[in-house]
Formats: structure tokens, sequence, C-alpha cells
């Protein structure tokens, strides 16, 4: 273990195994950022413990390749690309498998036992951590807002930048994916949920489609709720309860990667914002940086 540029610790092993490493940057107390990547010249199996202290919970982003975690006695825990895999555990000896000459990238948010006290709560908390066992509490395909915050957290994590902005806007990033995941797997109790009958669902699908088909037009919540039928207020309730997002959010989401995928295709960054909506190119430049970390300019096209 020696020490990187602004924090960083960086765990690396022989070169004889090939180019294998982990980096850990404490965002706060109690709350850490790991990027692993991982690249063995033959299949390679490496025991672990866990270094932390009590219950802890860790979410496993996918980047790249697939891995695999194996302990004798619980349950096992597999790692893919464009996939979240949510864990908790105590002290839990195993083993991580790796495939030869295959890479292995992933991003984990591990979060001990008393900073989820501190923003979730003591029953919040115990409904995750549970028992101390290893416990897989969720292995799901990565969300839009997911892949989005990995992106961002791509780019703002390079240890070798001397730059405590791009230490605050990791930070914000982790803590924007922690809240995205807490919501599903224990949403506040006094949140209530919403009961939608499949023709208002259907309704709600259509709003959507109808932002996805005019992206060039401000379409605001009266006009939208008037075209599918369903007043303002159960039309915003059915965008929280079916996208987990406002539809001002979402609007903003489909924007960006209409944008993206423009960008790639080779228009102009003041015809792609056109396109999408922004009469100003520097408001989608600042709107783009901020939802994928980087500006609209340096996106290079498939054609170059």
């Amino acid at each position: 273990m020696f020490q990187l540029k602004n924090g960083w610790c960086r765990r690396q092993l022989p070169s004889d195994l090939g180019l294998c490493y982990s980096e850990h940057l404490e965002l706060e107390t109690g709350l850490a950022l790991i990027r692993l990547h991982y690249h063995p010249r033959r299949p390679l199996i490496e025991e672990t413990a866990c270094p932390h202290q009590g219950r802890v919970l860790v979410v496993t982003l996918g980047v790249n390749g697939v891995s695999a975690f194996y302990q004798q006695k619980n349950s096992d825990l597999s790692f893919k690309a464009g996939h979240t895999t949510i864990s908790t555990f105590a002290n839990t000896p195993g083993e991580r498998h790796y495939k030869a000459n295959q890479s292995v990238s992933q991003l984990r948010l591990a979060v001990n036992e008393v900073w989820l006290q501190r923003y979730l709560g003591d029953e919040r908390c115990n409904a995750l951590l549970g028992d101390g066992h290893l416990h897989q509490l969720a292995f799901h395909h990565n969300s839009m807002a997911t892949n989005s915050h990995i992106k961002a957290l791509n780019r703002h994590n390079q240890p070798n930048i001397n730059d405590m902005p791009n230490k605050l806007n990791a930070h914000i990033h982790a803590l924007s994916l922690l809240a995205e995941q807490f919501e599903q797997l224990v949403p506040e109790p006094c949140k209530e949920k919403q009961v939608f009958s499949t023709q208002e669902l259907e309704r709600v699908e259509q709003a959507r489609n109808l932002m996805n088909q005019n992206l060039d037009i401000d379409l605001t919540l009266s006009y939208l709720s008037h075209q599918v039928g369903l007043s303002e207020h159960k039309l915003k309730q059915g965008f929280q309860y079916l996208y987990n997002t406002s539809p001002k959010q979402l609007l903003t989401e489909l924007r960006m990667h209409k944008a993206h995928t423009l960008l790639t295709s080779g228009y102009q960054v003041a015809q792609t914002a056109w396109m999408v909506g922004y009469r100003y190119p520097n408001n989608f430049s600042v709107a783009f940086t901020r939802f994928f970390g980087h500006a609209p300019k340096s996106v290079k096209s498939s054609g170059n």
C-alpha cells in the first residue's frame, strides 16, 4: 500500500501477476470510494478479509468484465459490467476470483455502520445490515442515473489530479448513487406507496413518450397533463413511481442522452443544443458538463 496524490492510496499486486491494483479514497469518515482494475496473466484467486470494523455495506458498480467472491458458509457474490451489486457483511474472509487475460474494472462505495446510522437512522440502518453475515441485497442492471454517475466518477476520481473540486464532485456523485440505492432498498417509512391503475400508468408512459419525441420543445407539465388526461399532481406522482424522478429531471436525462448521440454522430455543439431544446449553446454546454462531467466539445464523433 502506498500513497498517491490528493488522499488516494494504492494497493498493487506483484507485476508478474499482471496489472492488478485497487485505489482507495476516504470521502468522509465512514464513506470510501474504491477503484479496482485487474488484468491478471493467469487465473487469479485472491484471499481477502474485511478490513472494516463492524458491519459494512458495499455497492459495487461493474464497469468492465466479470469477477466473483466465494465464501464457504454463506452466499457467493457476482460482479458484472453494467450491473450493480449490493452486499452487506461484517468480518467476511473469502476468495476473489479473476479470469486470465481479462480486464475487470469496478467502482465500489463502502459505508460503515456509523455512517449509515447518521444518514438513515437506526431502523433503516439495521434493516439494511441485518445480522452481519454476508448477504447480497441486490444485483441488477445499472439505471440511466447510475451510469451517468459512474461516468462522472471515472472522470473526477483520477488520483493523479491534485485538485480539490474533483474530490468534492466525486463526493457529490457518490452520495447521489447511494441515495438512489437506499430509496429502492429501504424507502423512507413516511412515504406512502402510490396506487395507480394500468390506464394511469399507460398515460404516464405516454407523457414520457411525448417528451422524448419533442426534445426540442419545452413541454410544460400543464400541456402534458392535458394531452394524456391526468392531473398535474397525479402525473408528477406517476413519474416518481415509474421512473423515480420528476418530469423536469427526466426531460434533462432524455435531452442529455440524445445530445450525446448527436455529438457522436458528428453534429456540432450549437446544432445539438438547438435539437434538444437549448436556444443558447452556452446554457447547453453548462447542462451537459454538469450531467456527464465533461464538456460537449470533448465528445468525439464516431466517424473520426
